[in-house]
């Protein structure tokens, strides 16, 4: 992980200049701080926002994943037609 000096913050820092760091975060002036504990990262802190997004994007990376395995694997010989599939799932056609 590269982590730039300016996002470095304590847990300490943290306790003394929450609103100050929240602020930051919120207003964009930030993109995310590093949490050290005893010189050692703990924790990384993003908005909810930046954080559902990498959630997205890591969800999106899995299902493409899962995508070109099964297009690996795909036999045309096995697969069958959408007729095939509303008789047997006994869908009604509209």
């Amino acid at each position: 992980m590269q982590i730039r000096t300016e996002e470095i913050v304590s847990v300490t820092d943290i306790q003394r200049q929450a609103k100050d760091i929240f602020s930051r975060l919120a207003s964009g002036d930030q993109d995310k701080f590093v949490v050290m504990r005893n010189n050692t990262l703990a924790a990384v802190m993003l908005t909810a926002e930046r954080y559902e997004a990498l959630l997205d994007e890591l969800e999106d990376l899995r299902i493409e994943a899962v995508a070109r395995e099964r297009l690996e694997t795909f036999d045309p010989a096995k697969a069958i037609s959408h007729e095939d599939m509303l008789a047997r799932f006994g869908a009604d056609e509209e």
